[in-house]
């Protein structure tokens, strides 16, 4: 049960108060010694439990206040508006406060006075709304950023970190060098239509696909958005109509054609010069559909080969996966199961590290065997769909053996059972 706090009344009959000392270390933000807090009741049992929260609104503000002794112009900043929280205040600038209605302004002064009649400085800066806004600069920005969204990367391996954060150094760095480093407040529209310019002569000139420019555009804006909120700036950012239009045939990677993968892919020796790993993962890919990082991501209790139906498991152990539906079991049938068995542990020169595409899709490019410019190592991901397809396979079962979701239905059972899937599979199977 928790202590009670002393309470004393004032006149007969009178309210109840919170008469406390003032702790030491305090001391150097509150002047007076000894506190007196009225509970503005007089009923003993009511006092007792408004009692534990008030004190703990006066803690706050107290910590609030050590925060705010300091040259960090952010620190300060925030310790204001936690001050202002903790004295019952929604924050506000100088300027809104003046607007307030003549009793809410009056009882915001009225706040801020101490005993002797003056006003507390940082209880003003807080309450009046007094603290400056900070000046965060674009790149400031990005380092805040990450400790904003640290939320976004939870469970990921530190490959998996480094792989989030590349892109959106890249992002902000090209903002900086076509705008400059330039305060959150002060970036215009002009800034982020010259940003955008840069990019389309980008697109002209090296011949990229609009995808990268969006991408460096959104992140950028994800970025900067996330800052202001969280920091709650309130600055209006000149976002909006910045992207550029994307052809969907360019954004889709096609499917190996069935006698590609036969005549040459496994063609015998096709890819004989490969290292061992790499080769596996890729014939581990033709009859699973299992993304390449889902594949190098497996960890040895991920794989079974012993029982009557051989599968591995994608699980978010070790690394994060892409979504909920990317955790499932795969059956292995054919050249897949073959390779898992060469790797019973799995991938470990690979394992949570972004380079067995890069590896794979250099050999198979210099080798001759990608069907045209656009195919890539995920055209066998495509094509085991694409198979899937034409042998009529229940929907529901294509979906969980690629991770997608359900189209926003609910998914309902386990699913098919694994002997019945591999059965499926085993007649589509190279």
């Amino acid at each position: 049960m928790a202590k009670q706090i002393k309470l004393r009344r004032r006149g007969k009959g009178g309210t109840l108060y919170i008469v406390r000392d003032v702790p030491v270390r305090y001391r150097s933000v509150e002047s007076r010694a000894e506190i007196w807090v009225n509970l503005n009741t007089d009923d003993s049992t009511l006092a007792q439990q408004k009692a534990p929260g008030v004190w703990s609104d006066l803690i706050a503000g107290w910590e609030a206040k050590l925060d705010g002794n300091t040259a960090d112009a952010e620190k300060a900043f925030e310790a204001a508006q936690r001050l202002a929280k903790a004295r019952g205040y929604r924050w506000l600038t100088t300027g809104d406060v003046a607007k307030l209605p003549r009793h809410e302004l009056l009882e915001r002064l009225e706040a801020v006075r101490m005993p002797n009649g003056k006003a507390d400085m940082q209880e003003a800066a807080a309450v009046l709304g007094g603290m400056k806004e900070p000046p965060i600069t674009v790149n400031r920005a990005l380092e805040l950023y990450w400790e904003l969204a640290a939320e976004n990367t939870r469970g990921m391996s530190e490959d998996q970190v480094r792989r989030w954060k590349n892109p959106r150094v890249k992002a902000i760095t090209n903002f900086v060098n076509v705008v400059g480093n330039k305060v959150l407040a002060n970036i215009t529209r002009d800034d982020m239509l010259d940003f955008r310019d840069h990019w389309s002569k980008r697109l002209a000139k090296e011949g990229m696909s609009p995808g990268s420019a969006n991408k460096d555009i959104g992140y950028v804006e994800s970025i900067l958005r996330l800052v202001e909120e969280k920091k709650r700036l309130g600055t209006v950012l000149p976002f909006g109509k910045l992207t550029f239009r994307e052809d969907d045939d360019e954004r889709k990677i096609p499917p190996f054609s069935e006698w590609w993968i036969k005549t040459k892919l496994l063609a015998s020796d096709a890819i004989a010069a490969l290292n061992d790993e790499a080769r596996d993962v890729v014939l581990a890919m033709v009859n699973t559909g299992m993304r390449p990082s889902e594949i190098v991501g497996l960890l040895p209790q991920h794989i079974h080969l012993d029982g009557p139906v051989p599968y591995v498991e994608i699980k978010a152990e070790g690394k994060k996966t892409k979504n909920k539906p990317s955790r499932r079991a795969v059956p292995l049938v054919g050249v897949s199961l073959a390779a898992m068995k060469r790797h019973p542990v799995g991938f470990p020169t690979y394992r949570f590290k972004d380079r067995i595409s890069d590896t794979a899709n250099k050999f198979l490019r210099e080798n001759g065997l990608l069907e045209s410019e656009d195919h890539t190592l995920y055209s066998l991901r495509h094509a085991f769909e694409d198979r899937m397809l034409a042998a009529k396979i229940d929907e529901r079962i294509r979906r969980d053996l690629m991770g997608h979701s359900l189209g926003g239905r609910q998914r309902y059972g386990d699913g098919a059972p694994l002997a019945t899937v591999r059965k499926l599979l085993a007649k589509i199977a190279h």
